[in-house]
């Protein structure tokens, strides 16, 4: 028969050399004999023999090799070519597919690949991956990936047994690779096969991909994200017109795969009784398994419920190959890990927690990424998503790579990576991750190690930029919600708005508090007088940022000791401590978070490998320092003078700052839509005094709202009897005091009870103490 292509097209097809197989393979009109026709090509390397089907028809037309055993071709002489089948007869088997060749509707538009080129396309992860789709009343999974430097990109998966040659990708605007790949379904596995123009191969999980393989494994999973029914449409609601800032945030950060562990033996259970695969972590002790999204749902929402907490932050949940690294080396930006479970498993979590009044905050990552094969190191065989410099592309300390900024494409990944987490998971904030790592250019490098921007400065003004555009969108988007910074320099204006030269965070982890608070509480009450500066310093730029106090997982490993291994004395004094360490945060101005395991006094560091020390809660000691986290918590949410002028001036003053001799700090924190206030006096020493005189600014009862030392909470019980009226004797600048015991290592919170005192004067039996 005569031939319609010649030797050299179809060795560049045999050898994956063409950028556009659509040239050569599938349906192409021609004539013949002056009549409408067609050639149908196919390249099937594993195939003897193939036909043209046409199931509707019930009609079949055999092809014949061309050039190469397993290159095959046959004429058609019929004006209109429908969706054909192609018959493939492999050694002893047979069967039949879908060419997909034969389908060439286009997914992305030019003006996606325009947006996309210049880093503004917000939901590229609608376009880019693997998502489900029809395309001539045919069901498969389009797929496209960006590797502009490769010279080939093909699909490999668990319906082509891992062939790179079967379904090779054609070339479209700006390095982006596509294929349609009729009847590929949720659940099935792939990669990309990429080659570079020195015929290297790399096997790489989909950038964009929504679920991988649980490690070791690397595979990137088909799956849908729409799948999932929510029931959160009132807490969004409420969320969009809601100014968080001026509410309680109170944070309880968690490593899901150490709060909790299941034993092994007990099999993990769906909603509806079914039982699910239970995933065996070698890593962790004998017999024990990660809880799944659903089974934390169960315990962990209910818990921190009862704590009182209004946040749950997870440390990052986007897959990571090593455990080690606490998720914080993310492979999969878009893929929710799957040791605990499906995506939808993952959005169950999160509608429950809405359903029970608590936010979801995610760790997020964009600051650098691990250099496993099969991530995104050296994607398409060069530096794509990282600097090629290694003084501005490499993390020694960590032993990972650096997002290059300034490439809008991979600004463009990160950017709506950030807004796919709120899109999709429905999250309320994020919390990213070693901003100043992205900030400085300098940063953990000795001199000699880095370059310079184009100033002549250290700050890395592409990431800079990033940030800000980062923030931008997401905030367009999604009002309400929080972006917070773990920044621990000086910067200026990360939390100011981005129309103001600020980053355009709204709340920055106080880094300098909680290194000043923890060398404080760590000494020797005695020395503590020689150190006031630690409590007080906080207070003079308080205003500068919009502050969140975290004491985080990073405080409780690597040799820096438990929470309440930090504290001197016997065990009771070190409870003490650490109650008045707690109430005095609380009181502070800004947000709060407490990792897990501080609200019950672990005497161990955190574990990755275990779970956290819940015998502990036998002891009195350890369950009345849970509950006296249940009572702060909700004294703060109680209190809108705790945490609604969080950010203004007018929200604190001091009563005295300045007794170090006895170490005891007084002042006073107002609510802004009222006269309400409250005062805290905290004495950080074990030594009492029972007529200790503070100024207030108006006469009458004040209820103590919270005595860190009751016995309720395992203190000494010393205390006021449950409040203290006021004397007609100015202290402190202010026209009336209150008479106080302080407890030993304790923090008093009192406010004034209006309706008490006006009783009391109208009755004439104001009582003065």
């Amino acid at each position: 028969m005569t031939t319609t292509i010649t030797p050299d097209q179809v060795e560049r097809i045999v050898w994956n050399q063409h950028q556009d197989p659509f040239e050569v393979l599938g349906p192409h009109p021609i004539e013949q004999d002056g009549k409408p026709a067609w050639v149908v090509r196919a390249y099937q390397p594993s195939a003897e023999a193939v036909w043209v089907v046409f199931p509707e028809e019930r009609v079949e037309y055999p092809m014949h090799p061309i050039h190469h055993n397993h290159f095959f071709e046959c004429v058609i002489e019929i004006p209109e070519l429908k969706n054909y089948q192609l018959r493939l007869k492999e050694g002893e088997h047979e069967r039949v597919i879908y060419d997909p060749y034969g389908f060439r509707s286009p997914y992305l538009t030019d003006f996606d690949i325009h947006l996309f080129a210049e880093g503004n396309h917000h939901r590229i992860y609608e376009k880019l991956g693997a998502h489900l789709t029809e395309v001539n009343g045919i069901q498969g999974v389009y797929f496209a990936v960006w590797a502009p430097n490769a010279r080939n990109v093909s699909v490999l998966g668990d319906f082509n047994f891992w062939d790179g040659r079967k379904h090779q990708m054609r070339r479209i605007g700006n390095g982006v690779w596509e294929l349609f790949v009729p009847e590929v379904k949720v659940g099935d596995r792939y990669k990309y096969e990429i080659k570079n123009h020195e015929g290297h191969i790399y096997e790489k999980s989909d950038p964009y991909g929504f679920q991988q393989e649980p490690r070791p494994k690397t595979a990137s999973i088909v799956t849908d994200l729409d799948t999932y029914t929510w029931h959160d449409d009132d807490w969004i609601e409420k969320r969009r017109h809601t100014e968080p800032l001026t509410h309680p945030i109170s944070v309880y950060e968690v490593h899901l795969g150490s709060w909790l562990h299941a034993s092994s033996a007990e099999p993990a259970r769906l909603p509806d009784g079914t039982e699910e695969p239970v995933v065996i972590v070698s890593e962790l002790k004998p017999g024990a398994r990660f809880l799944t999204y659903r089974e934390l749902a169960a315990k962990l929402i209910p818990y921190v419920k009862e704590l009182g907490f209004t946040h749950i932050e997870l440390l990052p949940i986007a897959e990571h190959p090593f455990d080690g690294s606490w998720g914080y080396q993310v492979i999969g930006h878009y893929a929710c890990t799957s040791r605990y479970g499906t995506p939808q498993d993952f959005m169950y979590f999160v509608d429950q927690c809405h359903q029970n009044g608590i936010g979801v905050i995610v760790d997020w990552v964009p600051g650098h990424f691990p250099k496993d094969g099969h991530g995104l190191a050296f994607f398409d065989g060069t530096h794509l998503y990282e600097h090629a410099d290694p003084r501005k592309g490499e993390h020694k300390e960590w032993g990972t790579l650096v997002f290059n900024y300034a490439r809008n494409e991979v600004r463009n990944y990160l950017v709506a990576n950030a807004l796919f987490w709120f899109d999709k998971y429905h999250i309320d904030g994020i919390r990213v991750d070693a901003v100043a790592s992205m900030l400085y250019l300098d940063y953990c490098r000795e001199p000699g190690e880095w370059v310079t921007n184009q100033y002549g400065g250290r700050e890395n003004i592409e990431a800079a930029d990033f940030v800000r555009q980062m923030n931008h969108v997401i905030f367009s988007y999604f009002p309400g919600i929080l972006s917070i910074a773990e920044e621990s320099t000086s910067w200026p204006m990360v939390s100011w708005p981005t129309y103001v030269g600020g980053l355009g965070f709204n709340l920055k982890w106080n880094m300098g508090w909680m290194h000043d608070m923890l060398d404080y509480f760590h000494m020797d009450p005695w020395f503590r007088q020689f150190h006031q500066n630690n409590v007080t310093f906080s207070i003079w730029y308080n205003h500068s940022e919009n502050f969140m106090l975290a004491l985080s997982h990073d405080e409780v490993v690597h040799g820096k000791s438990p929470m309440i291994g930090k504290m001197p004395g016997d065990e009771w004094q070190k409870f003490a401590n650490l109650r008045c360490l707690y109430s005095f945060m609380f009181a502070h101005p800004g947000k709060k978070t407490l990792f897990m395991s501080m609200e019950f006094g672990q005497w161990s560091e955190w574990n990755v490998w275990g779970d956290l020390e819940w015998h502990l809660l036998q002891y009195e000691s350890h369950q009345k320092l849970k509950n006296f986290i249940s009572v702060l918590n909700h004294l703060y949410r109680n209190e809108p003078a705790l945490y609604d002028q969080d950010f203004a001036q007018e929200g604190f003053e001091w009563i005295d700052c300045s007794d170090n001799r006895h170490s005891v700090v007084s002042f006073i924190r107002r609510s802004k839509d009222s006269d309400e206030f409250v005062v805290t006096v905290c004495n950080f020493t074990p030594q009492p005094h029972s007529h200790y005189r503070v100024g207030v600014p108006e006469k009458g009862f004040y209820t103590e709202l919270l005595n860190s030392d009751s016995r309720e909470y395992g203190g000494s019980n010393m205390g006021n009897l449950g409040g203290k009226w006021t004397d007609d004797w100015s202290y402190h600048n202010r026209p009336y005091s209150l008479d106080l015991c302080l407890p030993p290592l304790g923090t008093l919170i009192l406010k004034l009870d209006r309706k008490k005192t006006e009783a009391a004067l109208k009755g004439n039996d104001y009582q003065e103490s």
